[in-house]
């Protein structure tokens, strides 16, 4: 037995001592990446880095640490709590809006329930509407409402669709096509497969998809804010060009405290989802 497994070592040994000598590849790849690093860094500027901008930084991190109290807890339409409150209603209801639509427009583009031109068009309007960035989207609908949450509402919709859209096409691949053929010899009509067979295996990853994107959403409404389209971003932009740290910082404190509070609700949905 002992000799059995020296010998087993030793033909270990000889393989590893015959393996494949890579040295002067991985050094040229080195190379090449250590040239690529040094190349792109030249082409960084630090000239408009002054001792202002680093006060700048100061300022803000002071006014995140002292935040105004008085616009923390302010329970007007000018304070932290309503525009929390209308950033999360932008999200929730573009969610719910992206959501709704993104169902029937993944059915039609799943392959293996629609005939392939059809699925191929529904996967190109889907893509299209994916290319174009969130940013694009709000200043487009500011244009055509006005500046304010409706506008933000619609942006949230139409950018959920698209990724929304993505994930159920991929739910609706991996359908378990048994449970739909035993359903088939039982007997059972179109809308009792639909019943049974498919939206018992569809809605736990619809949800947790509408989840995950609300939590992407509600970041998004924020960056919209900037550019009129309703939300916390507006004061927080008016506030820091206004150099009023204090405001700034509770601002972004409530912000900060929010999305903790909803990441940690929707892990929680989606691992009770996932597990079933």
């Amino acid at each position: 037995m002992f000799e059995e497994a020296g010998r087993m070592n030793q033909r270990i040994e000889q393989i590893y001592a015959q393996r494949p000598r890579r040295y002067i590849f991985e050094l040229a790849v080195a190379a090449v990446v250590t040239g690529l690093l040094i190349w792109s860094g030249s082409a960084v500027e630090t000239s408009g880095t002054t001792q202002n901008g680093a006060k700048i930084a100061l300022n803000i991190l002071s006014g995140i640490f002292h935040p105004d109290t008085g616009l923390l807890f302010n329970l007007t339409v000018q304070g932290v709590p309503y525009l929390l409150m209308e950033t999360i209603c932008i999200a929730f209801l573009g969610t719910i809006v992206g959501a709704i639509i993104s169902i029937p427009l993944a059915f039609l583009s799943a392959s293996n329930l629609t005939p392939r031109p059809v699925a191929f068009i529904g996967r190109i309007i889907i893509m299209a509407v994916r290319t174009v960035p969130a940013f694009v989207y709000g200043l487009m609908f500011i244009r055509v409402t006005g500046p304010g949450a409706f506008a933000g509402l619609l942006t949230m919709s139409l950018c959920s669709v698209g990724m929304v859209s993505k994930m159920y096409i991929e739910a609706i691949e991996d359908l378990d096509v048994r449970v739909l053929e035993s359903l088939d010899a039982a007997g059972c009509t179109t809308w009792q497969k639909i019943r049974y067979g498919i939206l018992p295996q569809l809605m736990p990853n619809f949800a947790s998809t509408a989840i995950y994107r609300f939590d992407i959403n509600l970041r998004d409404a924020t960056v919209l804010g900037l550019v009129g389209a309703g939300g916390i971003g507006a004061p927080l932009i008016f506030a820091m060009n206004a150099y009023r740290w204090n405001e700034a910082g509770a601002i972004l404190a409530g912000l900060i405290v929010l999305v903790l509070i909803v990441e940690w609700i929707s892990t929680k949905i989606r691992v009770k989802l996932a597990r079933g």
